[in-house]
């Protein structure tokens, strides 16, 4: 839809980041990976004790996994970006400000 907007085809072999350049429109994955990243830092500073951030460190095994891949939680990527102590990290909006653009950067090549 952006293409034909700009009047350019396929066969023009313009890449969908210049085009996105050219229209101004946001890149998705990058939308996505910056509420991703503000909701969880949102969830874990609540201290009014609901269940959120208690769901975000839920371990839910015990004992041997099965065969295979296991299941990947919400949090794996953002532990990923911010490393295993993401939750105190979040705590200090600053540094969890700061490690946004590396996190939203690094999900956005995965995607």
């Amino acid at each position: 839809m952006e293409r034909a907007m700009l009047g350019v085809s396929l066969r023009d072999q313009i890449r969908n980041v210049e085009i996105r350049r050219r229209t101004r429109v946001t890149d998705i994955a990058q939308r996505v990976a910056k509420l991703k990243w503000q909701w969880a830092g949102h969830i874990v500073r609540r201290k009014d004790g609901r269940w959120g951030p208690k769901v975000l460190e839920w371990q839910p095994r015990t004992g041997k996994r099965s065969v295979g891949r296991p299941p990947t939680r919400c949090t794996d990527d953002i532990k990923r970006g911010a490393g295993s102590r993401w939750i105190q990290a979040a705590q200090n909006r600053g540094t969890w400000n700061s490690l946004q653009k590396t996190y939203v950067q690094q999900w956005r090549s995965i995607g």
